[in-house]
């Protein structure tokens, strides 16, 4: 297994796999509240079992290179994760996404992981175009993808219901040419 420092602070992002249920589980309780306000992960790993389910998914879409998970911990604590959603290597596409607990917010953790995984995608896999979908509410998530210099595509009107509300979803994306360029850019290339 492989662990990836994000910076100065000890960060890590890890593999999250099944075996490590039991931790996800309790990171999950620890956030719940928090991390429902967007997303529906928490709805969805409530007890051990379906903590288990939820990494088994991803081991299968990684083994069927169609998706994987990865976990983001401090301090030697899981606090969050960041994923490839969906992966599309044929078509050169991906979704990344993540999710982080109250606790762990502010730090640049998402914005340095999603990094990781994009410039994998780019270089290692040859993704074309990897795209980041939020909630037009979720503030906190559309600042990453402008952080990440994403390009905002549009707005699908009342497209994701969510406890019964339709939200609007807002799309991202960005391009692997101008990856590679904000990347020299910033490395003064």
């Amino acid at each position: 297994m492989f662990a990836k420092t994000l910076g100065e602070d000890g960060a890590e992002l890890r593999p999250l796999e099944p075996w490590q249920a039991e931790e996800f589980l309790a990171h999950m309780d620890r956030g719940r509240d928090y991390i429902a306000t967007h997303i529906m992960l928490p709805d969805l790993v409530t007890d051990l079992d379906s903590a288990r389910a939820y990494l088994q998914s991803y081991a299968d879409k990684a083994a069927a290179d169609t998706g994987r998970l990865y976990g983001l911990w401090a301090d030697g604590t899981l606090v969050g994760g960041v994923l490839f959603r969906l992966f599309d290597a044929a078509r050169g596409t991906c979704e990344v996404g993540c999710w982080l607990e109250q606790d762990a917010a502010g730090r640049g953790l998402v914005t340095r992981a999603i990094g990781v995984l994009i410039d994998w995608a780019v270089d290692v896999r040859g993704i074309h175009r990897v795209e980041w979908v939020a909630s037009a509410e979720n503030t906190a998530s559309i600042n990453v993808a402008k952080r990440l210099g994403m390009v905002r595509d549009g707005v699908l009107r009342e497209s994701y219901l969510y406890r019964g509300v339709r939200h609007d979803s807002e799309i991202w994306s960005v391009l692997a040419g101008d990856w590679r360029t904000a990347r020299r850019g910033a490395s003064g290339q």
